[in-house]
């Protein structure tokens, strides 16, 4: 699947998913397999459990026990291209260490990579616990 193909399934999602203080991002991810896995923004109340779209769509596709992320975008409600927020990007990095991101360019889209996005990331298994008790 192309990337535009990806930017119009998150657009397509938009226009039918959009609910006014409910749904109003939306993200579509394509999987190293080649499966596409859509998700929408949930508005909380308590703006702390608020979930991202991205984190919607990686939740979709790791309950399908395919989660390995290589190309994602999250578009508004009106269809524009949003880059991922700090955790998006933590959570990107996580279930796709080579994932591309679509990121609204100057004239049309452009990808980057997840590593560009957010460099050097902590990884737990970089510093296991060596302190005995």
């Amino acid at each position: 699947m192309s990337p535009g193909q990806i930017i119009a399934e998150a657009r397509a999602l938009a226009e039918r998913g959009y609910v006014l203080g409910r749904h109003q991002m939306f993200s579509a991810l394509l999987t190293k397999s080649g499966r596409t896995y859509l998700g929408s923004h949930v508005e909380a109340g308590n703006g702390r459990i608020t979930l991202c779209a991205e984190a919607v769509a990686i939740g979709a596709a790791a309950t399908a026990l395919d989660a390995e992320v290589d190309l994602i975008v999250a578009v508004t409600e009106s269809g524009h291209i949003v880059p991922p927020c700090g955790m998006c990007r933590e959570l990107i990095r996580d279930y796709g260490p080579e994932a591309r991101v679509i990121l609204q360019g100057p004239a049309d889209f452009e990808i980057v990579s997840i590593a560009d996005l957010l460099p050097r990331k902590y990884f737990s298994a970089d510093y296991p616990n060596t302190r005995e008790i």
